[in-house]
């Protein structure tokens, strides 16, 4: 008799980008454990002019989610706080909008993106690297973050 054990295999989908850290908060459901959620203003397209995608994230992992509440001060002080960062499991969202809006009347349906944010490489608050620590920090390929850019109103 052998005893064999099964092991689970999954796909996985990443999404890695560069973007701007917004709207942090602690979700505190009726059931279940309280999480971290944030959004994320990613940028795309030309860097003389970006465009934004806009992702709703749950923050997952210690080390993730001690990142994030490092930024809440500085998110909430309106600062730029820029990342690089990895999701995973995008999924949609559809919604009702609750009043009109430049884009859209009350009633309308909306879609969000949705994603969990399952790590942080690089954190600039105001264009000053925080993270990975500057007398710490191995080179990697985010150095062109030193780009301008203006922050979305999300």
């Amino acid at each position: 008799m052998s005893n064999s054990s099964t092991q689970k295999n999954f796909f996985n989908l990443h999404t890695q980008g560069l973007g701007y850290l917004n709207n942090i908060r602690l979700v505190e459901p009726k059931k279940g454990t309280p999480f971290y959620s944030c959004d994320i203003a990613a940028l795309v397209g030309e860097s003389s002019k970006p465009e934004y995608r806009f992702f709703n994230c749950n923050v997952v992992g210690k080390d993730t989610e001690n990142l994030v509440k490092r930024c809440q001060d500085a998110v909430n002080a309106n600062k730029k706080v820029l990342v690089a960062f990895v999701m995973s499991d995008l999924w949609f969202d559809t919604f009702t909008y609750q009043k009109d809006g430049k884009n859209h009347k009350k009633g309308d349906t909306g879609v969000a993106l949705k994603g969990r944010l399952i790590n942080i490489k690089m954190i600039k608050i105001d264009g000053e690297l925080k993270y990975p620590n500057p007398t710490e920090a191995k080179t990697e390929n985010v150095e062109n973050a030193d780009v301008e850019l203006v922050t979305p109103n999300a």
